[in-house]
Order: structure tokens, then sequence, then C-alpha cells
């Protein structure tokens, strides 16, 4: 099977670095708001404890997604 130019390794500054470190933002982002919501509205948590857990799991996913980014397709 022949390698096409989009499974290279992404360059600095390229187009396909942008749109991952973007799908990581975006990752971590719907996390965080998925994970406030449900403790502070669901859970009824307090508001500085419904922050730390957005801010936790919101930076698991950003890593979640930073480790899928890079597998080897």
């Amino acid at each position: 099977m022949k390698l096409g130019r989009t499974s290279q390794a992404a360059g600095p500054g390229s187009t396909v670095a942008m749109k991952r470190w973007g799908y990581i933002a975006l990752h971590a982002a719907v996390a965080a708001a998925f994970f406030f919501l449900l403790q502070r509205y669901a859970l009824s948590a307090s508001l500085e404890s419904s922050l730390l857990w957005a801010v936790t799991f919101g930076g698991c996913a950003a890593g979640l997604a930073y480790m899928q980014s890079n597998r080897a397709p």
C-alpha cells in the first residue's frame, strides 16, 4: 500500500498540525463543559467543585485526544 501525503508526519507550521491542535482543544472544551454541567446541575455540586472537575477532565480529554492524534494509522 502506498502512503499518501496526508499520512506523512506533520511538519512545523503545517495545516495538518493546526487541525490536530484544534481537534485537541475542541475535545478538551467539550469534555470540560459536559462535566461542568453534569456536576453543577445534575449533581448540584458547588461552583468550585464543578470547575475543579471540569478542568481535571478537560485536561484528561486533551491528553487522550493528543495520544489518539499521534498514533500510527
